[in-house]
């Protein structure tokens, strides 16, 4: 299952039922901008024929950065695709999945895990970390707030409500959009949707994948996508600070950080 149950996430901020992200939504195809974000892939299809189920990014030759809630019950190993689209038959790197024991499911605290392989991934650059304390910098000297994001991702696509209610479409497909900023807090990158520009947000399936600062071109990871508080997609993205001292410490056993 693509799906988690559904969770309480910064009840004290957002004051509703938060779910597990999946999918990019209003974005366009990421064909060969982020080559360095790649899918987990299921041993077996899902219901509609579909494999990938959540999304991270290399941020070393060895060492692939998700969320520790796309851990699958029993699984000590992952396999990971950098396929922008994803076929049986397409290379997977499989890797030991490894989460920070300081995640807590109630209210995704912590939520990282790395998958670390035996043998570098070839060919693909790793993105790049954020500085310690970056988003606080940029909030202070007031430029986070006009700041771009790009989140890119393999999720649901543009889901539509009907009697049964939402259904969700998967393509196994990179996909990205822009989004901007909403808010920020110890944890937490809040980052929501400006129609009127023509942006979109994270969806199921985006789950563990980046939000980059900048453009389409910025390799530049500041957090990953976790969660979101409506079921359509289409409202705010909780996107897990990567330049904390806390993030940091978990990471530093597997990387080297700016």
């Amino acid at each position: 299952m693509r799906f988690v149950p559904f969770v309480m996430i910064l009840a004290c901020l957002v004051g509703g039922i938060a779910t597990p992200a999946g999918a990019i939504t209003h974005g366009s195809l990421d064909r060969a901008d982020h080559p360095e974000v790649g899918a987990l892939v299921g041993d077996k299809p899902e219901h509609d024929g579909t494999w990938t189920y959540c999304t991270g990014t290399l941020i070393s030759p060895t060492v692939f950065l998700t969320a520790a809630h796309c851990r699958r019950e029993g699984k000590e190993t992952v396999r990971v695709s950098f396929a922008s689209h994803y076929r049986p038959g397409s290379a997977v790197f499989t890797g030991r999945f490894v989460a920070d024991p300081r995640y807590r499911a109630k209210d995704h605290l912590h939520d990282m895990a790395v998958v670390v392989f035996d043998a570098p991934v070839p060919g693909i650059t790793p993105a790049r970390l954020p500085s310690l304390g970056l988003l606080d910098r940029l909030e202070a000297d007031g430029t986070l707030r006009t700041t771009r994001f790009t989140p890119v991702g393999y999720g649901s696509l543009a889901p539509v409500k009907g009697e049964g209610g939402w259904r969700y479409t998967y393509t196994d497909m990179r996909n990205q959009t822009s989004i901007s900023f909403k808010d920020l807090d110890d944890e937490w990158l809040q980052l929501s949707p400006n129609r009127a520009k023509g942006e979109g947000g994270t969806c199921f399936g985006d789950s563990g994948g980046p939000n980059f600062l900048g453009g389409p071109d910025s390799d530049l990871l500041v957090a990953t996508t976790i969660s979101g508080v409506d079921d359509g997609c289409k409202s705010t993205n909780f996107d897990y600070r990567l330049d904390t001292a806390p993030v940091r410490e978990f990471l530093g056993r597997f990387v080297t950080l700016p």
